[in-house]
């Protein structure tokens, strides 16, 4: 294993996947935009056989991790896409296959190698004889290395900085994306910050914005523990997350955590009490700790424990020196700090409170930092993995207390944006490892996915060995109910003759084997902060799909009503193949505002897709109304995926990822008159595109990086060194 970050980086050379960048390159923009072109182009070696099994499609992508020796204003290199390919992923975990400049790692198999080893885990055979016994004993050692070991010292603290020594901006910190801590660029008040600004000595000002603005740590583990822990030897509320934490000035940064997950109940504790949160963020360490962060481990189960396993050993830790926290010993870099308490919770909307104010107030720093709270901060907005800007919102500001760092450390960091990026075979690695512990949730499930276009949260694909009525909507319901895939926006349940991996089976099943009226399940509950497509934030509509074979006798009479009976006997719609798909699209692209029309054959003539300009609101629904009106005219496949100008019909994929973005199941689902077909409004939404009782929110911009950042990184791509 890799007990350091530098360890992991003479690994990844040796084995042929890192690259060193000499090169003066700037942490504002232009690393992105590198990293970015490299992540998405084709890995230098292939992963395991089980990621070829289980991404057939983007298993060989990632190109090769990054080392940055020469960054603009700091002296310290950034490590970037370290883990951003099978391969790498399965060298950091130690279950890597032996290939060139790498030996095989302790657990064969990939990911599913691990996860087989967490199934002996979860569910213990009792060892039949006394020869058993005793060949368990090393499996049972193993478990006992598992905790986290404290340590008297670590390299993480060769370094300190206290009181005037810290400075953020001495990090390698970098800005992803054009719009990043620009709030108002998106038409939202200048002011709103300037009262916390003055009052807390952040940065600003022209040389600010333009070095410092919108630069966020993207790759640190936050550290905290619950109120009600403070004081313990071995705190059972440990939490390690990824959350995002942006610059704000040389001694604060916003820290920014989604309100359902472990670090914002942990805040919520402390402001409960009326106590600043202690809270550390880790960059660096073991090579397992940045994928255990990310984890979706059960209540009460802690990260490092993950960590341990992986590791094969527990995670040496050693106590910060301003706040009373542990860390990870061998890690680079260490920021240590308090959260403050004086915060509201977020939901703030500096535009509406705008509205309803008179005169001058709106623009009065001191109106803002009362309507703010003395320790908030308007955060964001930050180019997310949703592939679009996370939209900016109320967040608790951290005053930093320590910055330490091992002798010349180095800066590891991620880019987010349009997948596949580097979060994507982390996020793969948890599909493939935590089956077996979803299975212990959802006994039913036979084999998952979660494809790109869904952005891990949006869509996931299941499969199960169907034995009666309704068995979909049982396990739809479950997995509603199952940790962090309770925010699943859509769930796809096929038979298990249907290859989940395979996403054009996944759809032609939904075509051939499910009725929209009839098999499609609506409920309402959270959702992921980052759904700018939900109604409310956090809440909103999800859909699951019961794409499994029916049987008359037995899904017709039993818990079904009079007009999903009627469907269910109604004769097929069938596929709209050769010569009919082409009239589909000819007729379908005549129509006003309509850019372009696809029946993708991969998909099996089930599948519409329809790109249309948009200048106004309700063109969506207009253009799904006036394809109703076409059957009489040419055939209609069973589903309609209505896109805006920003997609791209070249490649399905895209508009997919629209789908699961820019729809809201229970506002934008248009049900045909018969309940036979079914077309989802996949445009971004304007004002006055509420549908179905539901409200639009405020529409994030997608992702784009700017020309001229393009053009100069284009221009010297040679002198980068990279293929």
């Amino acid at each position: 294993m890799y007990e350091t970050t530098q360890d992991f980086i003479a690994g990844l050379e040796k084995a042929g996947e890192l690259k060193r960048v000499r090169s003066s390159v700037s942490p504002i923009l232009e690393i992105t935009e590198i990293a970015d072109r490299v992540s998405k182009s084709l890995a230098p070696h292939a992963p395991s056989a089980s990621a070829k099994a289980s991404d057939p499609r983007f298993h060989n992508g990632g190109g090769h991790a990054l080392l940055f020796e020469n960054v603009q204003g700091s002296d310290i290199p950034v490590l970037i896409n370290a883990w951003g390919s099978y391969r790498r992923v399965e060298m950091a975990l130690g279950c890597n296959d032996a290939g060139a400049g790498v030996s095989q790692g302790h657990t064969p198999g990939g990911f599913e190698g691990l996860g087989e080893k967490i199934e002996k885990l979860v569910k213990p055979e009792p060892p039949p004889t006394l020869i058993a016994k005793l060949q368990k004993i090393p499996e049972l050692m193993e478990i006992a290395k598992i905790p986290p070991k404290k340590v008297r010292s670590g390299i993480c603290q060769d370094v300190v900085h206290t009181g005037k020594q810290i400075d953020l901006t001495r990090l390698p910190i970098i800005r992803c994306w054009p719009h990043d801590g620009d709030f108002a660029s998106l038409g939202y008040p200048e002011s709103v910050n300037d009262g916390a600004i003055a009052a807390h000595g952040l940065g600003s000002g022209p040389d600010w914005e333009k070095n410092s603005r919108g630069r966020y740590i993207t790759l640190g583990t936050i550290h905290t523990i619950h109120a009600d822990d403070i004081g313990k030897d071995v705190p059972p509320s440990r939490n390690v997350g990824m959350y995002r934490a942006q610059l704000l000035g040389k001694r604060h940064l916003a820290m920014h955590w989604h309100m359902h997950h472990d670090g914002a109940r942990h805040w919520r504790s402390w402001k409960a009490r009326g106590e600043k949160m202690p809270v550390a963020i880790v960059l660096g360490g073991e090579s397992v700790l940045p994928y255990a962060a990310t984890a979706p481990m059960p209540p009460g189960i802690s990260e490092m424990l993950l960590a341990g396993f992986l590791n094969r050993g527990g995670i040496p830790i050693v106590a910060c020196k301003t706040v009373p926290l542990s860390v990870p010993a061998n890690a680079e870099i260490v920021i240590e700090g308090y959260v403050s308490n004086d915060a509201g919770l977020i939901g703030f909307d500096p535009k509406e409170i705008a509205k309803r104010v008179a005169g001058d107030a709106g623009s009065d720093p001191a109106f803002w930092a009362k309507q703010l709270g003395a320790g908030a901060i308007f955060e964001g907005p930050f180019g997310d993995h949703t592939g679009f800007y996370s939209l900016p919102d109320r967040y608790p500001l951290m005053e930093v207390t320590a910055i330490t760092h091992r002798q010349n450390p180095v800066y590891p960091t991620t880019i987010v944006g349009l997948p596949p990026q580097e979060d994507y075979y982390l996020g793969k690695a948890t599909e493939r490892i935590f089956l077996p512990l979803l299975r212990t949730i959802v006994p039913d499930i036979v084999d998952y996915d979660l494809p790109m276009f869904g952005a891990f949260h949006n869509c996931a694909f299941i499969k199960i060995k169907k034995e009666y009525p309704l068995h979909a909507r049982r396990v739809m319901h479950a997995i509603w109910g199952a940790g962090q895939m309770s925010w699943t926006k859509t769930i796809v349940v096929v038979d298990h003759d249907v290859d989940v991996h395979d996403e054009a089976a996944v759809l032609r099943a939904l075509g051939e084997r499910c009725v929209p009226a009839r098999d499609s399940e609506l409920v309402r509950g959270p959702i992921d902060i980052l759904d700018h497509a939900a109604p409310f934030l956090g809440g909103g509509g999800k859909i699951g799909f019961d794409a499994t074979r029916k049987s008359d006798a037995s899904e017709t009479h039993r818990a079904l009503n009079d007009l999903e009976r009627q469907l269910c006997e109604a004769g097929p719609i069938d596929a709209v193949v050769g010569t009919a798909a082409r009239d589909t699209e000819t007729r379908v692209r005549s129509l006003p505002g309509v850019l372009n029309a696809r029946v993708p054959d991969e998909f099996g003539g089930w599948w519409l897709l329809v790109q249309i300009s948009k200048p106004n609101a309700g063109d969506g629904a207009k253009i799904i109304k006036t394809l109703g009106g076409l059957t009489g005219e040419c055939a209609l496949p069973r589903w309609t995926l209505i896109v805006g100008a920003d997609s791209d019909l070249a490649t399905p994929d895209a508009a997919l990822f629209h789908w699961m973005a820019n729809a809201s199941p229970d506002r934008d689902r248009y049900l045909s008159v018969c309940g036979r077909r079914t077309a989802f409004d996949a445009t971004p939404k304007l004002p006055g595109d509420e549908a179905h009782g539901q409200p639009v929110r405020e529409w994030p911009p997608l992702i784009r990086m700017d020309q001229s950042t393009r053009d100069s990184v284009s221009a010297r791509w040679r002198e980068f060194g990279l293929p």
